[in-house]
């Protein structure tokens, strides 16, 4: 672990710059002095305590220590940015900023919008330098609960080992000054004010490592903590497919030239719902790059790893070979769906070489053979494996009519990894591939500036199931991560069970997985979860026993032109509504108490709808599968009850009627 630097020098009067967000409710106000702190005000309330930030560079320089403003420069911005593959088709992006430029050769800037401040340091610098560490501290008045997902066993972990994890975990709720010295969680965090939550995140995260949060001395404020560049990496881990850190340098970042750094975001909610549409990161990442986006083509992908290739009552043995890859495709022919995936077991175990494949498959048979029915083949690739030949796998299956590559086991967020996920995005975008990250750190951002990359991991998703026991509360979960990990961006949650329990009859299996909660909890996750490159993890035998959950599945889009929060609390219950085109989705999940909600169609524009309700069976309280289907005509001057079973949920369809 890098200790953070010594900050002792003294400038003559501190020098105090405020900046108002456009509904001047929420202020911006930084302090320059010794060192340079920011603070941030919502309509009076202090949300953000005075709270210090600072980078050294190399071993004799810091940035922000003993500060001299040369120049401050403000400006305000009323903007809509496209966003054709979001889940929303444009984000307006108003803020005011600050930008304060000091002596020598960096700036910082500030940005105030209606829900969220920002800032992030800007070096105007020539040349090959480093950064040794950086301070990146949220004080807060009080010891307010956090909640927080830690890295995975840190309690018996060094800050060291704790780089490399898979960014996957259930979360924990803590009052800061207990979270212990060396327990790092990983973004996004969540805080508790009591009024208002502050959720805490990143955006435009290039070239530099992620940052996680910790709290080193029992007070009351949460700082950054950075992985340093690796030296030595050694290829090992789940198939030898990981890059294991040996040792690593004595700093952070490895930089040369003018470049900006990380946004470091505080998003504010009054309401627990706000946090379930938000669009910080988006906004603050690097706009597209690739141009053209019309050959990304996101949507629904039929999944043989969850529900291990578990066929039944066919004529062959089920695996890893074309027959049972030639069922999936012909299930999502049948059903409108437009992918299916190879996840592992298709290239030769142990080499890292996606271009030995093993016998019993033939990539080409099975691209045309999806060709022919419409249906296109992804592939899954271990980090290594795709990082060591990375130009010709992706010439070579793109030119074959691979669709994308889902790459796993990255484990790390370094700026080496950091690096190829942007490489990998890229060259990608390059051969009209699309890319779905699993092994993953959060979505910072990347999606924007290349559109291509359709999905991240990054999330404690379905695939939990196969071996948890019964003390993993799932349905808790899933009704936490709307409000905290999907403010990030979009997750490979991989949602679809046919096979659902309530609590006391959950079992874990590999073969027959199952949910926690109901048959309709699964269905308004692909309303509510945001995903637009979305799994279907079950298998197609069980889904062609549920005709009706199957269709619904099916035909539900995977990007979005709107979406509404209507209602929610983190880790009680989400209800969210999302437009494609004229129709309208709404999903609604709850935590293991039942309730009933009411769901207000006044967002409805005018005119009639034909609306579909898939609900909790009076049974599903008992037997989670048990769901009931209702239709009516309806407009938008209507309120609908509708109670969800506990673990339970809905999904609504409100079809247009022309």
């Amino acid at each position: 672990m890098l200790a953070v630097c010594s900050l002792c020098a003294a400038q003559a009067k501190p020098k105090i710059y405020k900046l108002a967000a456009p509904d001047g409710k929420l202020v911006v106000t930084v302090s320059v002095d010794d060192v340079i702190r920011w603070s941030v005000e919502d309509e009076g309330r202090t949300v953000l305590a005075p709270s210090q930030i600072a980078m050294q560079i190399g071993e004799n320089e810091t940035w922000g220590l003993d500060p001299r403003v040369r120049r401050a420069l403000t400006a305000k911005v009323d903007d809509t940015i496209p966003a054709p593959l979001y889940k929303k088709a444009e984000v307006e992006d108003e803020y005011s900023s600050l930008t304060l430029q000091f002596q020598g050769d960096y700036a910082v800037e500030f940005r105030a919008y209606d829900d969220a401040a920002a800032y992030r340091f800007v070096s105007t610098r020539k040349g090959d330098y480093t950064v040794k560490n950086e301070v990146a501290e949220f004080a807060f008045d009080g010891d307010n609960d956090v909640y927080c997902s830690y890295v995975r066993g840190n309690k018996n972990k060094s800050i060291e080992q704790q780089y490399y994890n898979s960014f996957e975990n259930s979360y924990e709720i803590e009052p800061m000054s207990k979270m212990g010295a060396n327990r790092l969680m990983f973004l996004p965090v969540l805080v508790d004010l009591g009024d208002r939550k502050v959720c805490i995140t990143e955006s435009d995260l290039m070239s530099y490592p992620g940052m996680y949060l910790y709290n080193p001395d029992g007070s009351t404020a949460l700082k950054g903590n950075y992985a340093p560049v690796p030296d030595e990496i050694k290829q090992g881990g789940h198939n030898m497919l990981q890059g294991e850190v040996q040792t690593r340098k004595p700093y952070i970042a490895e930089v040369s030239g003018a470049r900006s750094f990380p946004w470091r975001i505080c998003i504010v909610a009054h309401d627990d719902a706000e946090l379930l549409d938000n669009d910080m990161v988006f906004r603050l990442s690097h706009p597209n790059v690739i141009g053209d986006t019309s050959w990304i083509k996101p949507g629904k992908v039929a999944w043989e790893w969850w529900n291990d290739w578990g066929l039944f009552g066919v004529d062959f043995k089920p695996g890893v070979n074309n027959r049972t890859y030639e069922y999936y495709i012909d299930f999502a022919a049948r059903n409108g769906i437009e992918y299916v995936i190879l996840d592992e077991g298709w290239s030769v175990n142990k080499k890292a070489d996606l271009m030995q494949v093993i016998p019993e498959i033939d990539i080409k048979h099975l691209v045309d053979y999806g060709k022919e029915r419409g249906v296109g083949i992804v592939l899954w690739g271990g980090y290594w494996a795709v990082d060591r030949d990375m130009e010709n796998v992706f010439k070579y299956y793109s030119d074959l009519g691979v669709k994308g590559f889902k790459i796993d086991f990255m484990d790390r967020d370094d700026q080496k990894m950091v690096d190829f996920y942007e490489r990998a995005a890229a060259t990608a975008a390059k051969y009209n591939l699309m890319c779905d990250f699993h092994g993953a750190y959060k979505p910072c951002g990347l999606s924007r500036k290349y559109p291509n990359v359709v999905n991240y991991e990054g999330v404690n998703g379905l695939e939990q199931m196969k071996w948890s026991d019964k003390s993993l509360d799932q349905v808790t979960y899933d009704v936490t991560i709307p409000f905290i990990r999907m403010v990030a961006g979009p997750m490979d949650y991989t949602q679809g069970a046919m096979s659902n329990s309530q609590k006391a009859g959950y079992r874990a299996s590999n073969s027959e997985p199952q949910s926690q909660g109901t048959r309709c909890r699964q269905l308004a996750m692909y309303v509510i979860f945001e995903a637009p490159f979305n799994m279907l993890c079950d298998s197609p035998t069980n889904y062609e026993r549920e005709p009706e959950c199957t269709q619904f599945i099916a035909e539900i889009p995977t990007v979005w032109d709107q979406t509404v929060a209507l209602d929610g609390k983190v880790g009680q219950y989400a209800v969210l509504a999302r437009r494609a085109g004229d129709d309208w989705y709404v999903g609604g999940m709850t935590d293991w108490n039942a309730r009933e909600t009411e769901v207000d169609l006044s967002f409805l524009p005018d005119g009639d709808y034909r609306m579909t309700i898939i609900k909790d069976g009076v049974n599903a309280d008992k037997i989670a599968r048990d769901f009931a289907i209702e239709s009516d005509n309806v407009d938008n001057t209507k309120k609908i009850k509708i109670r969800m079973a506990r673990g339970g949920g809905f999904a609504m369809k409100l079809a247009r009627v022309k």
